[in-house]
């Protein structure tokens, strides 16, 4: 009650376009401290349902202001396996949860998670931990994303052999090549990677499970299959010119990058001296964003086709505890560029080469149905027109690629993702289970966690006929 809210400091802006490196320094510790004592002693603490994972946030919290440590970092693996990556990447919704969202702004809790992990591998806390048995059952999981690693470390701990199958060339699925460095050092990716391994857990890299690994192989070799291949299929713009040279959908923009700033000497999109323009405004948008800001781009508009949301909540939160809908700025937004609110694309134009040059759109507004609900309409007289020598299309993700999931046979449900059972049990291929996007669609980090460790119960349960690996609370 007594002290207010302190995000960490970021790197100057001038600084940090420059290079990959993460944005955000670590906060000094006496500050930490006071920043959890900031969480109180809530008769009900709803970040709890806030949280996917059911973190035990007021617990940690109370720890570190005591400074015990290492008992905080115990509190903070019995839930999540890997906090070190949604203490960066997450958007933290046990935050909108938290109590004193409702009149004041909440804790840090991200800021506090990510300080835990980070100080406990800084003081050599994290460790392997291998089972002391092994039970002799063999499970394949297809994709080294959060959910699949999740899920990996469970099922290994549970002493089942596990085999991770990743069809790029190096681990961490999304983790590793849809996020830019900026957000995330890869150094953090390789050190839990190095304990996976050390725990005894086998890595695959360059295995695109239904070409160089054969659905039928992993069915005859393993004891149960677990799906973590993520939810990838992007979502087409069919608009006149997308076919242009320069129109690219944002995986195909990011994951080049990252494979340079990893080493690769391969060719890039670049945005260096070019207009840019970004159709989407949500997270892989705003990586868009950064990453062409750091490449050189002469100016960057971020299009979003909802209006744009107030900066202030009103004195008391009316949609806590769910996330308020306020303006949110990510820290690419401060480091230049514009963002479009309320505006739709409606074609491209090209020069002779067939390259894009320019992007055409309409200021949108939303009107209730008779029916009820609201549609989009263009307010009349509002085109425009915006110089485009690269855009890049980041509205989201159609489900899984469905080769995969035609050749064993799954069922989807009506999103187009795998249908399972309340145990992520395929509902009509036994022994094959899905976790993470490919089971609920596009989802957040914190979600894919979640439903790795879930789907390990499962895998567990089906395998042993019963689990002791936890559960979480919230589904």
């Amino acid at each position: 009650m007594s002290l207010t809210r302190e995000a960490p400091k970021k790197r100057a802006v001038g600084e940090r376009v420059k290079d990959w490196s993460e944005v955000y320094l670590p906060m000094a510790p006496e500050k930490l401290r006071a920043q959890a004592s900031r969480c109180m002693d809530c008769g009900v603490p709803f970040c709890h349902s806030g949280c996917p994972l059911g973190n035990l946030i007021p617990d940690w919290n109370d720890l570190v202001y005591r400074g015990r440590w290492r008992e905080a970092l115990t509190a903070l693996h019995a839930t999540n396996n890997f906090p070190e990556f949604t203490g960066r990447l997450c958007p933290a919704p046990c935050e909108d949860a938290c109590v004193l969202a409702i009149n004041d702004k909440a804790v840090t809790i991200k800021t506090v998670e990510q300080r835990i992990i980070d100080h406990g591998f800084d003081e050599g806390w994290v460790v392997a931990e291998p089972p002391q048995s092994r039970t002799g059952k063999r499970v394949a999981i297809i994709g080294s994303g959060p959910a699949g690693l999740a899920a990996a470390q469970q099922l290994n701990r549970a002493g089942h052999w596990v085999t991770v199958f990743e069809r790029d060339d190096r681990l961490g699925g999304l983790m590793r090549y849809g996020i830019p460095d900026f957000k995330m050092d890869k150094a953090v990716l390789d050190r839990r990677l190095a304990q996976l391994e050390e725990e005894g857990i086998i890595f695959c890299t360059n295995a695109t499970v239904g070409e160089n690994v054969t659905v039928t192989e992993l069915r005859r070799d393993f004891d149960a299959v677990l799906l973590c291949t993520g939810a990838l299929a992007p979502r087409i713009l069919e608009l006149p010119g997308v076919e242009l040279n320069g129109v690219h959908y944002a995986m195909d923009y990011l994951v080049p990058q990252n494979k340079r700033n990893a080493g690769d000497e391969i060719p890039v999109i670049d945005a260096a001296g070019k207009h840019v323009v970004i159709i989407g405004g949500g997270d892989t948008g705003a990586d868009c964003y950064g990453t062409a800001l750091r490449q050189g781009a002469a100016s960057v508009t971020q299009f979003q086709i909802h209006p744009e949301p107030p900066l202030d909540m009103p004195e008391l939160n009316p949609w806590w505890p769910q996330p308020a809908h306020i303006l949110k700025n990510g820290p690419a937004h401060e480091e230049g560029g514009e963002r479009a609110w309320g505006i739709h694309t409606t074609h491209f134009e090209g020069d002779e080469n067939g390259n894009v040059k320019s992007l055409h759109a309409v200021q949108v507004e939303r009107i209730e149905r008779a029916e009820g609900g609201r549609r989009v309409v263009a307010v009349p007289g509002s085109e425009t027109v915006f110089p485009a020598d690269l855009v890049l299309i980041a509205i989201g993700y159609n489900g899984p690629e469905r080769t995969l999931l035609t050749q064993f046979g799954l069922e989807l449900d009506q999103r187009g993702n795998v249908k399972t059972d309340e145990d992520y049990m395929s509902v009509n291929v036994p022994a094959v289970f899905a976790a993470g996007d490919s089971r609920r669609g596009q989802s957040l980090i914190v979600w894919a966690i979640a439903e790795g460790r879930e789907a390990a119960h499962g895998v567990d349960q089906y395998l042993m006929g019963v689990s002791k690996l936890p559960r979480t609370s919230v589904k």
